[in-house]
């Protein structure tokens, strides 16, 4: 297997795992598609005897490829790395825009998913919600949410995140007696 690497990555700095969001979130291009075909298409369908018509069925399906293929860079080109350190959640705004956001996993007190009902239980997509001290970061549409869900979970453990520390009565403990020595 490929060592994964990304630009910005960190010389100790290991990639465990990579995710994208669902197909399902391109579907307003796939809307575009059909709609604009369809629309194209109407007036063939009124004045059938015309064959010139044909063209705007063309030029609809033409529209609509442009609009599913300016969906399909945004769905491709966003991604979401997970290393050992950080999610890095690396976002296709248009043709040229991008946004990038990391989060130390050490920072994330608390991972949650959430299915979004029928559809995400039939197509098998959820959302996942990253909480830190300084808000949250909510990845949707997210394709085998629970998987991602389980990996990340794992991810944050091993960082050292998820809040444990705080409630562990062994840490307490310590920084009890830190706090006696200082005083």
């Amino acid at each position: 297997m490929a060592k994964l690497e990304f630009s910005g990555q960190h010389a100790d700095e290991a990639v465990l795992f990579v995710f994208r969001r669902h197909i399902i979130s391109m579907r307003k291009g796939f809307y575009g598609l059909l709609i604009s075909f369809c629309v194209g298409s109407i007036p063939f369908l009124i004045w059938s005897s015309n064959t010139q018509l044909l063209w705007g069925s063309l030029g609809g399906l033409i529209i609509g490829s442009f609009i599913c293929f300016y969906q399909w860079i945004g769905w491709r080109f966003s991604v979401f790395i997970v290393t050992n350190e950080r999610i890095r959640q690396l976002i296709q705004k248009s043709f040229f825009g991008h946004s990038v956001i990391d989060l130390n996993l050490a920072k994330v007190q608390n991972i949650s998913y959430r299915i979004p009902g029928f559809t995400g239980e039939i197509f098998n997509f959820g959302t996942i919600v990253l909480q830190t001290i300084v808000g949250d970061m909510v990845i949707d549409k997210v394709s085998h949410c629970e998987r991602v869900y389980n990996a990340l979970a794992d991810a944050i453990h091993d960082a050292g995140g998820g809040g444990d520390q705080l409630n562990d009565p062994a840490t307490i403990n310590v920084k009890e007696k830190e706090n006696n020595e200082q005083s």
